[in-house]
């Protein structure tokens, strides 16, 4: 079943998105992470990842097509791995260069935001970046997400140096944000 929000539909990648899939990784101006080579993700290695997952569930990561309501187009990608059962989870998020400044980043973070609060009941979301992505950096953010940790000079990309950012947010934060939402697990109560 497909998660909505107002601006796009999230469902699970399928065979037919492979292709998508791969030249979105492979697109420099979408690929966040450095490497001293271009991305060379190959046909089969989507190919292998997608029959790995398509006949046993893993519940510890989703990964879904971002579609465009209006235009029915594709317009990203955006996943969770690593679940920890109601502990934490980490995001990611990929984007097409033509959806950038549409809002369709922000919605597709908000609706799995939602859906791993509400439905996985996660105590915390996390997402690494870079210095160097001011675009990442402040749309997690507008989501009320925090720098946590950095490791200084850790990435190189373009010739440059950037600090290795991860950001998260607690649940607390996140239902605090929606005031018309309502938490129904129990808080974690901390001894000490």
């Amino acid at each position: 079943m497909p998660l909505e929000g107002e601006l796009v539909i999230l469902r699970e990648e399928r065979r037919q998105d492979l292709e998508f899939l791969q030249a979105l990784r492979n697109d420099l101006r979408t690929q966040a992470w450095s490497k001293t080579l271009p991305p060379d993700y190959t046909a089969p290695m989507y190919t292998k990842r997608f029959e790995a997952r398509e006949f046993s569930y893993d519940p510890g990561e989703g990964r879904f097509v971002i579609i465009h309501r209006d235009a029915g187009q594709r317009a990203g990608y955006i996943s969770y791995t690593g679940l920890e059962r109601r502990f934490s989870t980490t995001i990611g998020l990929i984007v097409v260069k033509e959806f950038w400044g549409t809002g369709v980043a922000l919605d597709a973070q908000e609706v799995l935001l939602c859906f791993l609060f509400q439905e996985l009941g996660v105590r915390v979301v996390r997402l690494w970046t870079h210095s160097g992505n001011p675009r990442a950096i402040e749309l997690a953010k507008k989501s009320g997400f925090q720098i946590s940790a950095r490791t200084r000079e850790t990435i190189f990309k373009a010739g440059k140096r950037y600090d290795n950012l991860v950001l998260d947010l607690l649940r607390e934060e996140y239902f605090a944000r929606h005031p018309e939402m309502e938490d129904e697990l129990p808080p974690i109560v901390s001894e000490g």
